[in-house]
C-alpha cells in the first residue's frame, strides 16, 4: 500500500518599510510565541495572489500592494510536514484597523538584526523567514505574472 503524499500549499510576504519588517507575533500553544511573517494556508479554489493578500490583512491588518514574487520555498517542517511555500514581497499601503486572526498576538515592524537575534533564540517559525528577507534584499525576485491561476 502506498501513502499519499500532500503538501501543504502555503503563502508568506515580506513587508519591507523604512528597514523594517512586518512579522507577526504567533501562539501556537507552546512555552513561549514564534515569530513569522504574515504566511499561511491557500483555501480551496483561491487565487495563490488572492491568499497572500488575505492572509497579511487578516494576520496584520495591512492592505499591501505586492511588488514582486520570491520564488517557491520547500521546507520539511520537524514533524515531517511538507509546505510549498509561495513566497511573495509587498509594500504596505493602509492600515486598516481590523480585527487580527485569534493565533496572532501582536505585529511588530523588525530590523533583519532584531530577527537574526529571535531566530538565535529558537523563536522563528521557520528558517524560512530570514531566508526569504534575504533574498528579497539581493533582488531575487521575479515579476508577479509568473503566477498563472
Amino acid at each position: 500500500m502506498t501513502t499519499r503524499w500532500t503538501p501543504n500549499a502555503t503563502v508568506a510576504c515580506v513587508v519591507e518599510r523604512a528597514g523594517s519588517y512586518l512579522i507577526v507575533e504567533e501562539d501556537k500553544g507552546g512555552p513561549y510565541t514564534l515569530f513569522n511573517q504574515p504566511a499561511g494556508h491557500i483555501e480551496p479554489n483561491e487565487r495563490i495572489i488572492d491568499a497572500v493578500q488575505r492572509e497579511v490583512r487578516e494576520e496584520t491588518a495591512w492592505r499591501v500592494l505586492l511588488t514582486g514574487y520570491l520564488g517557491l520555498y520547500v521546507h520539511v517542517a520537524d514533524d515531517g510536514t511538507h509546505y510549498h511555500s509561495h513566497s511573495f514581497e509587498a509594500a504596505a499601503l493602509e492600515f486598516l484597523c481590523t480585527p487580527l486572526d485569534p493565533d496572532i498576538t501582536r505585529t511588530h515592524w523588525l530590523t533583519l538584526e532584531e530577527i537574526e537575534q529571535l531566530e538565535a533564540m529558537g523563536r522563528l517559525r521557520s528558517p524560512l523567514v530570514t531566508r526569504r528577507i534575504r533574498d528579497s534584499q539581493r533582488g531575487k525576485r521575479f515579476p508577479l505574472d509568473v503566477i498563472h491561476d
